[in-house]
């Protein structure tokens, strides 16, 4: 094969990875792998179940672009999932025992409850990232550990039990036109992140902070306001998933989502959101949520033992990042 000839077979590759990165070469291999591993892999039953299973990480990873695409990163959504849980489950279970009669109106309490629970972790993240200029690194660990402690001080480390039977009936294991409701929940968050993304003023404005802060800065964009509302947003979508997940387990848990801050970055790099900022798509995080589970998937059904799975979830998330560097070299036509 002559060197134009090698040069035109390479050019289409190179402008899929720099269009979408690394997420559809990690997607095919997964496939091969994992088919060759396992026959029960490649099966119309397994890949609706991942794409059951997925749900979950796909909602946190939706918010966690939105951060991403501002310059930071927030690793307290693990956090903000136990304490919706946590939160709502206390609140639905003392509620139920007052007004037995009134269940779906202790069911909106508990879930306002739990909404406003994370929704004050996104303001206090937004407001010392924003406000006080503090590293997205530092305020999010932090207030993680915070929330992950008082999750911890309310239950004693024991699930609370009780939940009203129509909670899990409806949104852990309810369905709507044959559609689970989580799934319905996931597709209506990724349609409206997607709208807010692409046909708003205040999406234009979170892709020019990450794209260059001084410059949205000197256009008259309000960074700060911006910064708020990611973190804040990210939040409640992480909160919408605790809340999916307490239905699913029919309890409140502190140490749910215990992982999901590593995974959600994961997924968004390996969808293309670049750790720089300014640049990422809802549809790419959709699909890379999915391929994270995926992966996960397999290595159940190829018996990788669970900390295996850990070092190879790992890797895969040095290679993305590797790889986003590769990519950000070309954009900027550095590569």
């Amino acid at each position: 094969m002559t060197d134009t000839a090698r040069g035109a077979a390479a050019n289409p590759l190179r402008r899929l990875f720099v269009r979408l990165g690394v997420l559809p070469f990690f997607l095919v291999g997964a496939l091969i792998v994992f088919t060759i591993l396992s026959d029960r892999f490649l099966t119309v039953d397994n890949l609706v179940n991942v794409a059951r299973q997925s749900v979950y990480l796909m909602l946190v990873s939706l918010g966690q672009m939105l951060v991403l695409i501002t310059g930071g990163f927030d690793l307290s959504v693990g956090a903000a999932v136990a304490v919706t849980s946590v939160v709502s489950a206390l609140v639905m279970t003392a509620l139920g025992q007052m007004f037995p009669d009134a269940v779906w109106l202790v069911i909106v309490a508990g879930a306002t409850a739990g909404f406003c629970a994370a929704m004050l972790i996104g303001l206090v993240n937004g407001i010392g990232v924003a406000a006080f200029g503090v590293s997205p690194f530092i305020m999010t660990l932090g207030v993680s550990s915070v929330a992950a402690g008082i999750s911890l001080f309310l239950t004693g480390g024991v699930p609370v039990s009780g939940l009203p039977f129509e909670f899990a009936d409806l949104f852990g294991f309810g369905r709507l036109f044959g559609v689970p409701v989580p799934v319905l929940v996931a597709a209506l968050a990724a349609l409206a992140m997607w709208v807010v993304m692409s046909r708003t003023r205040i999406g234009m404005h979170v892709y020019a902070i990450g794209g260059n802060m001084k410059a949205a800065h000197l256009s008259a964009i309000d960074t700060k306001k911006v910064l708020v509302f990611a973190y804040v947003i990210c939040a409640l979508i992480a909160s919408l998933t605790g809340l999916l997940l307490t239905a699913r387990v029919e309890s409140g848990e502190a140490n749910l989502g215990g992982t999901i801050a590593l995974e959600s970055i994961a997924a968004c790099v390996i969808a293309g959101v670049s750790l720089r900022g300014g640049i990422g798509r809802v549809e790419n995080v959709v699909l890379g949520a999915f391929f994270i589970v995926l992966v996960q998937n397999g290595m159940n059904l190829a018996q990788i033992s669970s900390y295996m799975q850990m070092v190879l979830l790992g890797a895969l998330l040095i290679l993305a990042v590797v790889f986003d560097q590769i990519r950000y070299r070309m954009l900027m036509g550095r590569g």
